[in-house]
């Protein structure tokens, strides 16, 4: 028998509830709650970042993941968006899922939403929102000269610092392949992160700056983030925003999700696979 389900938003401070037609959840976690906007729409999208959220950094899938993934990819669309460029893409996502026909329920946006990617037969680049040369040149400069002004000292490096990823620039403290434990000391309350972020938005205010991942800050064209991602999947996959749900670990103010939330999505914050985890069970739970 289906019963009514009381559910709330979880980024509202106070409840705005409706009664609504849904089978009882598996879970009672408040994520069960979110799988259904106020408005009793059923969702029809669930947007995931990739680093922080549905992996380590830099890591790929674990096997848990990658079959709730594919459960998740059985049932419902699912897109997956982040700082990581294409290649990133493929080496933490793509090969720990099975090529069959539920890859036409994933579309991937990688550089925050600057490029997207949909499965047609193999994976087709729908759009790039590049730099031109100058732009990149100006943006390297002042991150460079944002480092000095802040007091920013090299530390040990594992490759490059300042990566041009075409539609973004990204400046990763340790390197690109530092190792995961060294990342998750260097920066712990984003302070660091933060004092640079501050200095370099006034030599490039004309540019989008944001946190991202554990050791990163990310450059993108103006207006065009993870909130931007979000209004091209709404219009290349007809799904409005309140019938998608987002999970990320950086919805704060300042970090690379927090324009998802600001855009209207339902978003739920997470702080690492392993609290993923059990909102994605939820979630199936839900759909």
């Amino acid at each position: 028998m289906r019963r009514k389900w009381r559910v709330r938003r979880l980024d509202d401070e106070s409840p705005r509830e409706k009664s609504v037609t849904h089978p009882p959840p598996a879970c009672s976690s408040p994520s069960v709650r979110a799988c259904v906007d106020v408005t009793g729409k059923m969702i029809k999208l669930i947007v995931f970042d990739l680093d922080g959220t549905l992996a380590e950094s830099k890591s790929s899938l674990d096997l848990e993941m990658s079959g709730l993934l594919c459960d998740l990819l059985g049932i419902t669309r699912v897109a997956v968006i982040s700082g990581g460029d294409w290649p990133q893409f493929e080496k933490q996502l793509l090969t720990n899922l099975p090529t069959d026909e539920r890859l036409a329920n994933l579309s991937l946006l990688p550089t925050c939403g600057t490029k997207f990617f949909r499965h047609e037969g193999g994976w087709k680049k729908i759009y790039s929102e590049d730099f031109n040369a100058l732009e990149k040149k100006k943006i390297i400069a002042s991150i460079t000269s944002a480092l000095a002004e802040a007091g920013f000292k090299k530390e040990a490096a594992w490759g490059e610092a300042i990566e041009d990823r075409g539609s973004q620039i990204t400046f990763s403290a340790l390197g690109q392949q530092a190792p995961l434990e060294e990342k998750m000391k260097w920066d712990s309350n984003f302070a660091k992160r933060k004092k640079i972020k501050r200095i370099l938005d006034t030599y490039i205010p004309e540019f989008s700056v944001r946190l991202g991942g554990t050791t990163s800050i990310d450059v993108t064209k103006p207006g065009i983030d993870k909130a931007y991602g979000i209004q091209k999947l709404r219009v290349l996959l007809g799904v409005s925003l309140d019938e998608m749900i987002f999970v990320g670990d950086a919805l704060f103010e300042g970090g690379n999700d927090h324009a998802v939330k600001e855009a209207g999505v339902v978003s739920i914050a997470v702080r690492g696979p392993n609290e993923t985890k059990p909102v994605t069970e939820a979630i199936i739970a839900c759909l």
